[in-house]
Formats: C-alpha cells, structure tokens, sequence
C-alpha cells in the first residue's frame, strides 16, 4: 500500500508555520508497513486541492491531509472535497453535539461559524476528533482512500493514532517496512562510500541503502520490505553484522543514538571520568555530553580556555609553547588535554584549539584550522583538521571530531 501526504495552508508555504504533521504521519504509516511516496503542500485554493487529489489518487492508495477545517472564511478543504466526492455539506448532530459539550462547559457560546463546523460532506464517513470541533473526514472511492484531518496538530496525531492508523493497518494486512539506521563518524561519505561499495552491492532486493551525511554523522538508513516484521529485522541485522566486518571502529550507534550518549554510557560500565578543555568549541563539547541524563556520573567538568591566559593558569600549558608554536598548535593542545585531565582528576580529557572563522587566520593557519587532542595519563591521541570557513560548522564538526577521538582511545583500552 503507496501513501501520498498533502498539507494544506498558505503559512505552511510562506514559512511562517513549519510542517510538522507530514514527518509525523509518514512515521505512522511506516510503523504499520505503508510506504510513503510523495508528500507535498499546497495553498489554501479549490484548484490547488483539486488538483493534488487527482494526481495523488491516481498514483497511491492511500491519501492523507490535514488543513483548511478550521471555521473561517479561508477554510475551504469540505467545500471542495464534497465538490469533488460529488456530495453535499450537511449538517451532523453527532459532531454539533460534540462542539456544543466541548465549547459550552468553557463558558463559549456556539457561534455560527462554529455550527458550520458541523457540516460535513454526506458522501464521507465522519471520524469523531475527541480533541477539538472539526472532524475528520474518510472518503473511498474506486479502491483508493482519501482522508481529512484538522491541521491543528494534537489534533491530528489523536486521529491518526485512534482511528486512521488502526484502520489502514487491517487494510493492508501482512505488509511490513522496517528502518534501521546506522550511525558513522570518522570517514568522509565519499570514502565510506567506496568502503563499503562491495557491501552495498550484494544488499537483497527488498532492502535499500540511503546516505545522509550531516555535520554531526553519516547516517546509514536499512529500508527492508516485506510481509513479516521479524524477517525483516533479522535480515537487516545480518546485514548490518556484514557491514561491521568492514567499518567497526567507524560505526558509534544506531538509530536515535548520539555520539556523546554512546560515550557517556560506556564511561559509566567503566567507572571512568571525562574533562573538557575547550577553545574554538566554546563549551559545545561539554554541552554535547551534559545533554544526557546522568552525565554528571562521568563528567566533572570543563574549561572554557579563550584566553592563553586561562590556558597557562587553569590548564598547565607553558607559557614557552604558547610563544613559540602559538594556541592553535599541537603542543599547546595535547598540553590542555593532559592539563585538564590532571586539574579535575579525570581519566580522560579532551581539547580543542583552532580558527572558527570568518577571520583571523593566516597563511600558515587558514581559518578552520583546529588542532584536537584527547589524553589518558600520558597517552595523547592528538591531530590537526581543515573544516572550512563556516564558523557554525567548525565548532560542530570540532565537536564530533573530539568525541570520536575519545571514543577511539576508550576503545584502544577496552
């Protein structure tokens, strides 16, 4: 079973509301093995609606909208669709009564606007919307299924979640989809690309590979389709059991996993600590990790280095390195590493000192120079990186960097 989504509304198009509704029914209809093929938004216009109806039910099975319920003038979504069903609006009791018990206990008087909510194409199955006054709307025709949903969006999760997803599950049976993503940090998508090229190329045909790189990982997406759910997962499993032949030590988690999650828990079955010695970061690295639950059992704390000042006084660094190799420099890094891991008694520390950008580089270090260092006693791991000119995207790929660093030395000492 194909789905296509459709969001109406002209704030949705100008930007001034963000579509969220479309991320979460295309979630919904994976979770029951309905296979979203196209979304799209449209305008608050009868042949705007039209249109897309036409097109997506000649293509998909199921259509999905949410927008222009609401009881103003500019809400024309029943209009059209008891136009195109070949219907009329009608005046329910069921869903008036339902407005007059929601508005009346809250001291609102039922407007006229708000009883012509209780209009409804009579050539539809009307769904109850316990969550507010407009009510979802079911529509068959010619096999293909066509519903409408308030755009509000507690609304529409409550329908989607109560009533259409139950539904559309009986109707599609055995159908399953299964999504497994795979989360990767160290090797640029090119290169992990040709990695794992062999790999790719003998997936079965029911299981498809998606890239998606981002400043944070590249993330690697397992589709599988098929008729039963616990076949699907052990194919993917075995898959991704192949896959780590070839990438292990780049492979961090899975799924809705986050690099400073994954170390946080390793550090706690470990009974080890973490410091942060931050420049060019600014404390995102310590941010990173405080973002978990529980960081405080690992973490003990960070420094905001800005100044050589604060890197001679707070990290140990010598004044000598300072002079002669600069902040931004590999001796004055795997000093902070070291530094910090000594002051607050840590098992590890971890530093970064660079050119965030747009300015203050040189000829000898270009902006988006950063030097990383991670350290374990004495053991320093330390490397210099190039990651452009976007300031926003030198700190959160410094930031990745360091965390997989460390990531690597805890494993060199597993």
């Amino acid at each position: 079973m194909k789905a296509h989504i459709i969001t109406i509304g002209d704030e949705l198009l100008i930007g001034q509301i963000i579509d969220t509704n479309s991320a979460f029914m295309a979630q919904q209809l994976n979770n029951i093995g309905v296979e979203v093929a196209f979304k799209s938004t449209i305008s608050d216009d009868r042949n705007s609606i039209v249109e897309a109806l036409e097109w997506s039910m000649s293509k998909a099975d199921v259509v999905l909208m949410t927008g222009g319920l609401g009881p103003t003038n500019d809400d024309i979504t029943k209009h059209v669709l008891a136009e195109f069903f070949h219907g009329e609006l009608k005046e329910d009791a069921k869903v008036l009564a339902h407005i007059q018990n929601l508005l009346e206990p809250r001291g609102i008087t039922v407007s006229d606007s708000n009883r012509a909510q209780a209009l409804v194409p009579d050539c539809c199955e009307v769904i109850e919307n316990k969550m507010g006054t407009a009510p979802g709307m079911w529509f068959e025709e010619d096999g293909k299924i066509v519903v409408s949903m308030p755009g509000v969006p507690f609304e529409m999760k409550d329908l989607m979640k109560k009533s259409i997803i139950p539904r559309l599950s009986n109707r599609n049976g055995n159908n399953s989809i299964f999504h497994k993503t795979v989360l990767t940090q160290g090797l640029p998508e090119s290169m992990l690309a040709q990695k794992i090229e062999s790999w790719e190329n003998q997936l079965p045909s029911n299981i498809k590979l998606a890239y998606l790189p981002n400043p944070m990982a590249i993330k690697l997406r397992l589709s599988a389709y098929g008729n039963s759910l616990d076949d699907l997962k052990r194919m993917v499993a075995e898959e991704i059991e192949k896959l780590k032949e070839l990438i292990e030590k780049n492979i961090f988690g899975y799924d809705n996993d986050t690099l400073a999650g994954v170390i946080g828990k390793t550090l706690v079955e470990r009974g080890e600590t973490m410091a942060t010695a931050e420049s060019c970061t600014g404390g995102n690295i310590a941010h990173q990790v405080t973002l978990n639950a529980g960081s405080s059992a690992y973490f003990k704390g960070g420094v905001v280095a800005y100044s050589n000042e604060v890197k001679e006084q707070q990290l140990l660094v010598s004044s000598a390195d300072l002079e002669a190799h600069g902040a931004v420099s590999q001796p004055v890094v795997e000093a902070m590493a070291k530094g910090v891991a000594k002051v607050l008694h840590t098992t590890y520390g971890v530093a970064t000192s660079g050119i965030a950008g747009p300015a203050g580089g040189s000829e000898d270090k270009p902006v988006g120079t950063v030097w990383i260092a991670v350290a374990k006693g004495e053991r320093v791991i330390s490397k210099k990186y190039n990651f452009g000119t976007n300031r926003e995207r030198n700190i959160t790929r410094s930031t990745q960097t360091a965390l997989n660093m460390l990531r690597q030395l805890i494993l060199e000492n597993s």
